[in-house]
């Protein structure tokens, strides 16, 4: 096993696939940061130091989770309901930071994370601490939301059936992701170094965005019928694509989808009910959450690895629009039974 193209994946498509929602949380914490020192008119600290909390955490506990899977395989799996339940949790706090940067209301500044008393007391450099804890805890939450690529890594780890390369493995992956994690924090501090008081706004918008991206990839991955792009219909009265499907589609129960790094095709598939469904999924050179294909309707869930071949079998009982998606709700498609 070459520990090298493992780096080079993090180095890419692995950082890059993971910054959605984790690169939302890095940002949110220093943004909120940045929001404190400004309302108490100090000036700014080295904000590098909670980037390096952050990715320092999530290196030991992916490590560690590596050394599990290696020993003991499967059985440790993180279930797809903690995970879309974590990913909403994510997506929620980064928009109550948000709305804290914006003060809408006071009420909003308890969503700063802070470390508990006693640590404080412990801790001689309380301001530190205080620097640290924040993205440190949040680096080793980010265990309950991989994206696709860190799911593969995840089976790469459990099929190395060895502690020691498992956990080579995930430290190799999560180092190659590091630069594109420290580039976030070092522009967020540079932009903070020349508009401090517009950053925060800046940051704000940044956040919010993420955050409710976050919130609704959660909803499309847990099968959920409000989601965004519903609501966006009702509102306007336009149809999406999956909505509209082509008549010309033909009726197979032998279905194959390919999967690419930017989601499925074809993604919209139509077949019979009451007979069974072969669906065949197939991927070449991927790296992204599509890996992760979850049927939420149906309770399937099938995570590929990067050039793969899986057969998905079971029989429609309703007519009506089933919906398919990646872990994280990024991309989806629709199994029309008719």
């Amino acid at each position: 096993m070459d520990l090298w193209i493992i780096f080079l994946t993090g180095l890419t498509v692995g950082g890059l696939t993971c910054l959605a929602v984790q690169g939302g949380l890095l940002a949110s914490v220093i943004a909120a940061k940045e929001a404190e020192e400004i309302k108490k008119g100090v000036n700014r600290r080295n904000l590098i130091f909670p980037t390096f909390a952050f990715m320092s955490a999530k290196l030991a506990v992916y490590t560690v989770l590596g050394f599990i899977l290696g020993a003991f395989g499967g059985a440790l799996n993180i279930s797809p309901n903690v995970q879309i339940i974590m990913q909403f949790i994510a997506g929620l706090y980064m928009i109550l930071i948000a709305l804290n940067l914006f003060n809408v209301h006071p009420i909003f500044r308890y969503v700063v994370l802070q470390p508990p008393k006693f640590l404080t007391r412990i801790v001689r450099n309380q301001s530190k601490s205080k620097d640290l804890f924040a993205p440190a805890f949040l680096g080793v939450m980010t265990i309950f939301i991989p994206c696709g690529t860190t799911l593969a890594m995840e089976a790469l780890a459990i099929s190395s059936a060895n502690a020691f390369l498992g956990a080579a493995i995930m430290f190799t992956f999560i180092l190659g992701t590091m630069p594109l994690f420290f580039g976030v924090g070092y522009i967020t501090t540079i932009l903070g170094d020349n508009f401090r008081g517009k950053f925060v706004k800046i940051a704000g918008l940044a956040v919010l965005y993420l955050g409710i991206t976050s919130a609704n990839g959660a909803l499309v991955a847990g099968g959920s019928l409000v989601i965004l792009p519903s609501i966006s219909i009702d509102l306007n009265g336009n149809r999406n694509q999956t909505q509209n499907i082509q008549p010309d589609i033909p009726i197979t129960q032998n279905p194959e989808i390919n999967i690419q790094s930017n989601g499925y095709f074809p993604n919209v598939i139509r077949v019979k009910k009451g007979e069974v469904v072969n669906l065949t999924l197939k991927s070449t050179n991927v790296y992204s959450c599509a890996l992760a294909f979850r049927i939420p309707s149906l309770n399937i869930v099938k995570n590929l690895q990067a050039n793969d071949t899986q057969l998905v079998s079971f029989v429609p009982n309703q007519v009506g629009r089933i919906q398919f998606n990646c872990s994280m709700g990024m991309y989806r498609g629709i199994i029309e039974v008719i």
